[in-house]
């Protein structure tokens, strides 16, 4: 009850909370919220689960679902529960925090892509990288002026939607 009421309570004070329902639109979703605010809206969400995490996009493999500016709410998963077509966070070879959509499950693991890119990333998902499943999307305007760079680099990790790897 208290999340329902929280979320409700977000709803009305903020526009940065949106439901990305889009069919077929290229462009990356926008609010009239910066991004301190999504920032703010989506720590407040999780300020009591310790199986969530906030993360920052940058990238836009994954439009129209979210590209730069989105801030994402991450939960932590065991990579047995995962199914086809879910956002998964995970870190790649490259040591790279990246967020992109399920596509196939294979004996050595998950095959991931980003929902813009030709090809499947190099690393597949395994219970060893999986961070958790994006579980909100909140779109901001994306701007991120100089006062707000110390908070926002505080604030949130970095996770890519961004071309293969």
């Amino acid at each position: 009850m208290k999340t329902a009421n929280l979320l409700k309570s977000l709803l009305l004070a903020s526009g940065s909370f949106v439901f990305t329902v889009l069919a077929g639109a290229a462009e990356n979703p926008r609010s009239g919220e910066t991004m301190l605010a999504a920032l703010n809206d989506a720590h407040a969400l999780v300020a009591h689960r310790a199986d969530f995490k906030v993360l920052r996009v940058e990238g836009n493999s994954m439009l129209p679902f979210f590209g730069n500016g989105a801030v994402l709410v991450v939960k932590a998963m065991a990579a047995e529960k995962l199914k086809v077509g879910m956002v998964v966070v995970y870190t790649n070879r490259f040591n790279e925090t990246v967020a992109h959509r399920l596509v196939a499950s294979t004996a050595a693991g998950w095959e991931v892509k980003g929902y813009n890119n030709a090809t499947a990333d190099s690393t597949m998902v395994t219970d060893a990288n999986l961070i958790g499943v994006v579980y909100v999307t909140f779109h901001s305007d994306a701007r991120i002026d100089t006062p707000m760079l110390a908070a926002v680099s505080s604030g949130a990790s970095l996770a890519l939607a961004a071309p293969a790897r």
